[in-house]
């Protein structure tokens, strides 16, 4: 009887060591993951808040719910087991689909580089819907959560790729976690940024010693939501380079990655050195962004004549 009680525990302590090795693992890997996805972590918070300007403000934060609601749908219900059938039967596809979805980040970052000197114009539902406020809320939901797809494919990937070799379960465990954590960090970042100036406005108008601070956050906010307008646009483009860079290297064109980094070496590494590696990943993904672009546009201007000649070229 002893004996029995004895061997059971052995198994219960056995089974708890292999529970805990399990959660260290998730906990690791989701952690390396976040850490790895950080680029497109700040390119999405940077991104959103586009999507509720020129709305009501009774509206923001109804509109963020519903874009996170669309992003907890493409990464759980989507992207999860999408990721794990790729890396259950089809391995092989994903560091291209990275490097799709990292072409796509440096197109769209350039493009709003381009926009944003003038280069290109940009027709937005803003001029088409600015008579219906509900369909141009909709029009915008639509459009954030599209682009949250795509960068929520390169946030789950990147997870993906942090855990080759897991077991499905852990693998699985990571998605979940990485999904759901950077959704609401994301989401919650947003919501709070969107809403700053709503926050100093009544702190202004509380008075007292709270007062300069309100009148700080109000005067602030603007050119903070700038200055995410311009990060936004340089992690998509840096991002963007840093996964095609590390995709080269996978087929075998390592020679770029061991020239930024060999710089980076050079001066020291560490903050210097990833501040080599971010300019030579920007640099690739400006040229590659420079290409999709003008191809874009190219076609663009193509079907444009053709669709107006009644189909011709269709």
């Amino acid at each position: 009887m002893a004996t029995g009680l004895l061997a059971l525990l052995d198994d219960v302590a056995a089974i708890s060591k292999l529970a805990a090795a399990s959660l260290d693992d998730v906990v690791a890997g989701a952690a390396k993951a976040g850490a790895k996805a950080a680029g497109i972590v700040i390119d999405d918070a940077a991104v959103t808040p586009r999507y509720v300007v020129g709305l009501s403000p009774a509206r923001e934060l109804p509109i963020i719910w519903a874009i996170a609601r669309g992003s907890f749908r493409n990464k759980l219900l989507i992207l999860l087991p999408a990721a794990l059938a790729l890396a259950a039967f089809a391995p092989w596809a994903i560091t291209p689909l990275l490097m799709a979805g990292g072409l796509y980040l440096a197109f769209e970052g350039t493009e709003k580089l381009l926009e944003a000197l003038g280069l290109v114009s940009h027709h937005g539902p803003e001029e088409d819907l600015a008579g219906d406020p509900a369909l141009l809320e909709r029009t915008k939901v639509a459009q954030a959560i599209r682009t949250d797809l795509i960068l929520s494919a390169e946030i789950m990937a990147i997870a993906l790729s942090t855990v080759p070799e897991a077991r499905f379960w852990t693998q699985a465990a990571v998605l979940l976690v990485v999904g759901v954590g950077i959704t609401v960090v994301v989401y919650g970042a947003v919501a709070l940024l969107v809403k700053a100036d709503d926050a100093g406005v009544a702190l202004a108008a509380r008075g007292g010693p709270s007062a300069p601070l309100g009148r700080g956050l109000v005067h602030a906010m603007p050119a903070v939501m700038k200055a995410l307008s311009v990060i936004g646009t340089a992690a998509m483009i840096w991002v963007g380079g840093g996964i095609l860079l590390h995709g080269l290297a996978e087929y075998g064109l390592a020679g770029p990655e061991h020239l930024l980094a060999g710089w980076g070496a050079a001066l020291g590494g560490g903050l210097l050195g990833w501040v080599v590696m971010a300019a030579g990943s920007g640099v690739l993904g400006l040229l590659a962004g420079g290409v999709a672009t003008a191809l874009v546009l190219g076609w663009k201007a193509w079907r444009r004549p053709a669709l107006a000649a009644g189909g011709v070229h269709r």
